[in-house]
């Protein structure tokens, strides 16, 4: 079984940081993608951010030069520092991973709820 824990979440003011971490647990091979998501009220989940495991990232245009994905391979965790935070980043943030184990599948964590106050 294979688990994605979530972390880091919480209310701040526009303007300020969060750090999400997200660990990988369970009977794992290897993983390849790990990513972020965030879905708001009301609207569809969407990409914040991915990174392979050679360390080629991609974000979503609209958190480009605030937020910066990484992760360690060792720890099997990946990060999203959030900077800049603005209330239209208010959401739940999901991690998302694709994992070998026999086969490579493809996990969500339970969610993290990120709020900025304007």
């Amino acid at each position: 079984q294979v688990q994605l824990a979530e972390s880091g979440g919480g209310l701040v003011q526009a303007g300020g940081s969060l750090r999400l971490s997200c660990a990988a647990s369970g009977s794992i091979f290897s993983i390849n993608t790990m990513g972020w998501f965030r879905q708001a009220p009301g609207q569809q989940r969407v990409l914040v951010a991915t990174i392979t495991r050679a360390g080629s990232t991609n974000y979503a245009d609209s958190v480009k030069g605030r937020f910066t994905i990484s992760r360690d391979n060792a720890k099997n965790t990946v990060y999203l520092q959030m900077n800049s935070l603005k209330p239209e980043d208010t959401a739940v943030y999901y991690c998302n991973a694709d994992i070998r184990r026999s086969i490579l599948s493809n996990y969500w964590g339970q969610g993290t709820q990120v709020t900025v106050s304007s």
